[in-house]
C-alpha cells in the first residue's frame, strides 16, 4: 500500500486541449502547440517526435473526413520509469458516406494514416460515441 502512494504521488499529470479549425494550416498549427506542451511537460525525447506524427494523423483525419467541431486533447502522465502520453481528436462524425471519393484529393497522397497510429502506438482504438468520434492512441515511455 506504501509502494503504491508513493508511486501516486510521484507521478505527475498534465493535459491540453485545443479546438482543431476545419480550415488548411489546422494541422500545422495544432501540431506546433502540442510539440511546445510536450516540451513544457518534459514528454520523454524518446516518444516525442512519433507523437507528434501521432497528431498529425489525427488532426488531418479529423479535418478531411469529418464534421467539425474538432478537438486534440493530449494528456501526459509521467513516471518514475518514463511516462504514458495519451492523444486524442474528437470530431462530429463522417463528413461523407463510407466509401464516398474525397473530391479533388489524391488517393496516393492519404489512406495511410491510420497505418502509421498503429505502428506508433502502444495503444489505440475509435470511441464512437453520442457527440461523434473520438479516435485515440498511447504511447508509452520506458
Amino acid at each position: 500500500m506504501a509502494a503504491q502512494l508513493n508511486t501516486l504521488l510521484r507521478a505527475a499529470a498534465y493535459e491540453d486541449v485545443c479546438p482543431v479549425p476545419p480550415v488548411a494550416g489546422a494541422v500545422t498549427a495544432v501540431r506546433r502547440r502540442a510539440a511546445a506542451a510536450l516540451a513544457d511537460w518534459r514528454v520523454s525525447p524518446e516518444i516525442v517526435e512519433d507523437a507528434l506524427l501521432v497528431v498529425s494523423e489525427l488532426t488531418t483525419n479529423a479535418v478531411i473526413h469529418a464534421r467539425p467541431p474538432a478537438e486534440l486533447r493530449l494528456s501526459w502522465v509521467a513516471s518514475d520509469t518514463g511516462g504514458t502520453l495519451r492523444v486524442e481528436v474528437g470530431d462530429a462524425g463522417p463528413a461523407r458516406p463510407a466509401g464516398e471519393p474525397l473530391g479533388g484529393i489524391d488517393p496516393d497522397e492519404h489512406g495511410r494514416g491510420e497505418a502509421i497510429v498503429h505502428a506508433l502506438a502502444t495503444r489505440h482504438g475509435i470511441r464512437v460515441h453520442r457527440g461523434g468520434v473520438t479516435r485515440w492512441a498511447e504511447l508509452v515511455a520506458v
